[in-house]
């Protein structure tokens, strides 16, 4: 009997990995996913909080594609290893800290090694010529392929065509006249093969998965940096930048504000390891601090909180600021005006 040819494939939860996926399918290849936790990805979080998206689908991406197409998925937690790409990507960062070229490198070689322990064949991908600014351009094609080591064990069925062929092509495992030449930066073609297969009700585009191609969040991580003298993260760090108002007023602390009363449940998580604020006779946001809070910092902190609460317009908002330890403080004061906050203090 003819070998019964097994790939794995890199889904990121968008349509493009959906139809590569689909594609092979069709040509009687076991397909299996694998989708790799970095602590960045975009979908579900923000979404899953705040009040404002209650009505918003709540499902990991990842997990609907492989639903859809019939295949396992793999879900792998790399946060500790991705940190390297993060820190000192050997190519550097595109528009904002997006390591977009040593991601797929990162990604594609963890994909290789789970190729090789679990006797899988090759290796496939949506991505297409031209269509990230970075990590998909004509000449970062070869670089991945060649620094992942998975060489021409690594396939592109959306834009194949436009590639030298790979081993999967060459010993006929696959057949390349079924691939597609796809390239830019047009959803059409997509679109249109979305539309063949019956697809519905796939994730839109939208900048990408990853917080790290965002412009906000970027500064965000930049300023921890900063304040903290050391480039280096925990996954509850990288959480807490997607959530709220952040506002350093002074350059050894920041506050973390609650935009609406899902992210003030979502912050209540921190607030046996944060000193946080509330203010206790007008409703307002839960706050937390991030960094010291010195004595002389207590009144200014609490005008800030104080600000963001329906007390903004009074002459006086009494707050409590509870440390980890259980001690609490209790202060009035008088809301900070709008003017009164530098832009500066937004990050």
């Amino acid at each position: 009997m003819d070998k019964k040819y097994k790939a794995v494939a890199l889904i990121s939860g968008g349509l493009d990995s959906m139809l590569a996926v689909k594609v092979i399918q069709a040509q009687g290849i076991h397909v299996e996913g694998i989708n790799f936790f970095t602590g960045f990805c975009v979908e579900g979080h923000t979404h899953a909080i705040r009040n404002k998206d209650k009505n918003r689908a709540k499902r990991n991406n990842a997990l609907w594609v492989a639903e859809q197409l019939g295949i396992k998925l793999h879900i792998i937690d790399v946060i500790e290893e991705y940190k390297g790409v993060v820190l000192n990507p050997k190519h550097g960062y595109g528009a904002h800290l997006n390591p977009c070229l040593d991601c797929k490198s990162f990604m594609v070689a963890k994909a290789l090694k789970w190729m090789k322990e679990h006797g899988f064949d090759f290796i496939i991908t949506g991505e297409v010529i031209g269509q990230r600014p970075k990590s998909q351009k004509a000449y970062a094609m070869p670089i991945v392929a060649r620094e992942s080591g998975a060489h021409d064990l690594l396939l592109r069925p959306l834009c194949a065509k436009n590639l030298p062929p790979t081993l999967p092509e060459q010993q006929g495992w696959v057949n390349r006249d079924q691939l597609h030449d796809f390239s830019g930066r047009s959803r059409k073609p997509q679109i249109t093969l979305a539309e063949s297969f019956e697809f519905e009700g796939y994730a839109q585009p939208a900048g990408g998965c990853c917080f790290l191609t965002d412009s906000s969040y970027s500064s965000k991580l930049s300023d921890l940096w900063k304040a903290r003298q050391a480039r280096d993260y925990e996954l509850d760090d990288i959480m807490l930048l997607k959530v709220g108002r952040h506002l350093r007023p002074r350059s050894h602390f920041k506050l973390i504000i609650a935009r609406d009363e899902g992210e003030s449940n979502y912050l209540e998580g921190y607030t046996r390891e944060y000193i946080h604020i509330r203010t206790t006779n007008h409703k307002g946001p839960l706050v937390l601090v991030d960094g010291e809070l010195r004595a002389e910092d207590f009144t200014l902190a609490s005008q800030v909180v104080a600000r963001f609460s329906q007390g903004r317009d009074t002459s006086n908002v009494e707050v409590e600021i509870t440390h980890p330890n259980g001690e609490i403080q209790t202060l009035s004061v008088v809301p900070i005006t709008s003017e009164a906050i530098p832009k500066a203090w937004y990050i």
